[in-house]
């Protein structure tokens, strides 16, 4: 499955990242975390940073045993060139909720894009929840962000992105250049790893308006949820629309095809805020949460 929106179909490729290995020739930061199941709880069976990524102590918000890391880049923003890698592996039966410290922050980008590029592996019956902080891309902004993400057909992935424009002197919207999001989505099983879904998202203003009809249909915010699971069917991916009609959005979900038994689900929502958009993901990871793990709904307080 291949889900568009403003869609170029680019030939960037996502590196491999080697446990322990120092900083590459334009890499600002790296980020390399392993989390495994002991004596009930999961917990970080591996992890290195080095550069402007680390992350903070771990954190269990309630008694089901998954925990909680917080990334941070102690230098608060994405320049011209830069170069954030980030290796995540959760092992058979572990469980990670994996948030940022605030907003990611793309500033003028003048001669080069910055670039993040995650590789995840999870691993049987394992979970991962990746939600971070809204992604706001300032003025003369070019930025990119590559994930290439690997499930068992027996492990559950939720993850989120909110795009915004920044602030701009003028006054004016959309004064970045390019935002470019691109996940790939492979089931790996007995018969070798298979393309579940490749998900391109571009957005690139026009000179001029760019706040009409035609571009974002006149809305100025963006919104994407994955999630894919065994148990991911059409009757929740019809349940997860009927929840998004009931916010200032407008939402549209697609479903991917089926691998190994396991299948996922895009939801893609614009909005002119930042707060509507997060309580709208917020409340479909919520159903999910509440669901398959009897968990509450997050409430990541970071102030």
């Amino acid at each position: 499955m291949n889900t568009t929106t403003q869609v170029d179909f680019g030939s960037d490729v996502v590196g491999n990242v080697g446990p322990g290995s120092t900083l590459a020739m334009g890499e600002r930061g790296r980020l390399e975390l392993g989390i495994s199941v002991r004596g009930g709880r999961s917990v970080a069976s591996r992890q290195f940073h080095e550069g402007a990524l680390r992350v903070l102590r771990p954190h269990y918000l309630d008694e089901s045993g998954q925990v909680c890391y917080v990334m941070v880049n102690p230098g608060g923003a994405y320049l011209g060139s830069d170069l954030f890698v980030i290796d995540v592996e959760v092992e058979a039966r572990a469980d990670l909720l994996l948030t940022t410290q605030s907003a990611t922050k793309v500033y003028r980008t003048p001669g080069s894009f910055a670039e993040q590029r995650m590789t995840v592996r999870l691993g049987e019956g394992s979970r991962l929840e990746l939600m971070p902080d809204q992604l706001i891309a300032y003025r003369e902004a070019s930025y990119r962000q590559n994930s290439h993400i690997s499930l068992h057909p027996t492990s559950s992935l939720v993850m989120a992105e909110v795009i915004t424009p920044g602030w701009s002197p003028d006054g004016g919207a959309f004064r970045y250049e390019e935002v470019r999001l691109r996940n790939e989505i492979w089931i790996d099983d007995e018969n070798g790893a298979k393309l579940l879904a490749l998900d391109n998202l571009l957005i690139r203003p026009p000179l001029g308006d760019v706040t009409g009809m035609g571009f974002m249909e006149g809305f100025s915010h963006l919104a994407s949820l994955v999630v894919v699971d065994p148990r991911v069917n059409q009757g929740l991916a019809d349940e997860l629309d009927h929840i998004a009609r009931g916010f200032d959005a407008h939402t549209g979900v697609s479903l991917t095809g089926t691998i190994a038994g396991t299948a996922g689900i895009v939801l893609r929502s614009l909005s002119n805020s930042t707060e509507e958009l997060n309580n709208l993901l917020g409340a479909c990871a919520g159903v999910l949460r509440e669901r398959w793990y009897g968990q509450a709904p997050l409430n990541l307080r970071k102030y």
